[in-house]
């Protein structure tokens, strides 16, 4: 009898099983009665009447998808609108958006680097930049989290070659900020790109919530990119890049996973373009949100806690084992507050954590709640 071609699926669902390193789905309500600090929604834009009505506005006449790649149907009026104001806002001379911030981190990485390029990529980035690299076919040298030393004695042993340092603005999982002023001047000594995911540092950091580029004085600079998430803090789903107006042309006509992608839906669309307007609006919400992961950090280490200091809105805190850091945020879900919860493999130093999301929407007597079932379902240390 032949041999089911997916037995050995069986032996790796056994092994991730004894390893307790098991992924399951949980679908949410409409209307949960758990109070959320483990989404990336920062702003608390997700549910605002004026990012949903933008979307139901733009599917109503545009239609509930974009039809097709953007090279054949998949642009509308509504994505150019889109990709000025994200450039405008942001500092950058264009923008081309895409369908995720994966597919935005793909597209950057494979199309300004190739077979004969070296890149330099953070030990910490995130999995779609690692992925982005390895699809790139271009040598790809890791260096130590942070560690502008490591880059530019890295860029010293590669003179000549063209070269691409990538590093997450904001790291995913301590909410530390990368050094990107030092990284520029490494790499314009070396005559290199920098290239920077902004993802958590969109709506947060920079004057009225622009970003690190902003905040670091390189938004729109010769020689830098920024990818975005729209799904973070504009409450919307997509992604983009934003750099000189000959790299984002250079995108459209070589990047595979703009090219052969599917667009963007014009819902996401206009919620992403409401969320950039709203900002304008409400520059104040960038600062809330650092306010509140500084609440959230001061007070949780005040409680004997080990927290990172956050630069932007993601707080972690350290759990003594994986087993721990699980356990730790099933309790605060029992008593209704969902956390994060990051262990081995998925954090390459090993320490496992629960991670929180401050959000600007945040009220006192949350943050108050939230600081209480931490502190009481801490395991013991």
């Amino acid at each position: 009898m032949p041999q089911d071609p997916f037995d050995w699926i069986d032996d790796e669902s056994r092994r991730r099983e004894r390893a307790g390193l098991v992924r399951t789905l949980r679908p949410r309500p409409a209307d949960s009665v758990l109070l959320d600090l483990a989404s990336n929604d920062y702003l608390g834009l997700t549910r605002r009447p004026e990012i949903t009505e933008a979307a139901a506005q733009a599917a109503r006449r545009w239609g509930a998808g974009a039809t097709g790649s953007r090279l054949v149907t998949g642009s509308t009026e509504l994505h150019a609108e889109l990709e000025h104001e994200l450039a405008e806002f942001c500092g950058f001379e264009a923008a081309l958006v895409l369908s995720s911030g994966y597919a935005a981190n793909l597209a950057a990485v494979t199309a300004l680097t190739g077979r004969d390029a070296l890149i330099v990529s953070d030990a910490g980035n995130h999995a779609s930049i690692v992925d982005g690299c390895r699809l790139s076919r271009a040598e790809t040298a890791v260096v130590p989290h942070t560690d502008v030393e490591a880059v530019r004695k890295t860029f010293d042993a590669h003179r000549g070659r063209r070269a691409v340092a990538v590093t997450d603005s904001v790291f995913s999982v301590d909410g530390d900020a990368a050094p990107l002023p030092a990284l520029a001047e490494a790499c314009r000594e070396a005559g290199a790109a920098l290239l920077v995911d902004d993802a958590h540092g969109l709506g947060v950091l920079g004057d009225g919530g622009r970003g690190a580029l902003d905040a670091a004085g390189l938004a729109g600079r010769t020689g830098v990119v920024t990818t975005l998430t729209l799904s973070k803090s504009l409450g919307s789903q997509g992604g983009a890049v934003l750099g000189p107006a000959r790299v984002i042309d250079h995108l459209v006509n070589t990047a595979r996973t703009f090219i052969f992608d599917t667009g963007l839906a014009p819902a996401a669309a206009g919620a992403a373009l409401a969320g950039v307007r709203l900002l304008r609006r409400e520059p104040e919400l960038a600062g809330r949100a650092r306010e509140v992961a500084a609440t959230l950090h001061g007070r949780l280490t005040a409680a004997g806690l080990t927290s990172a200091r956050p630069d932007a809105a993601v707080v972690s805190v350290q759990a003594p084992s994986p087993e721990a850091a699980l356990a730790w945020a099933a309790d605060c879900r029992a008593a209704g507050l969902v956390v994060g919860c990051f262990r081995p493999p998925s954090v390459p130093d090993g320490i496992s954590r629960i991670r929180l999301t401050a959000r600007a929407d945040l009220t006192g007597q949350q943050l108050d709640r939230a600081v209480d079932t931490i502190v009481r379902t801490a395991p013991e240390r």
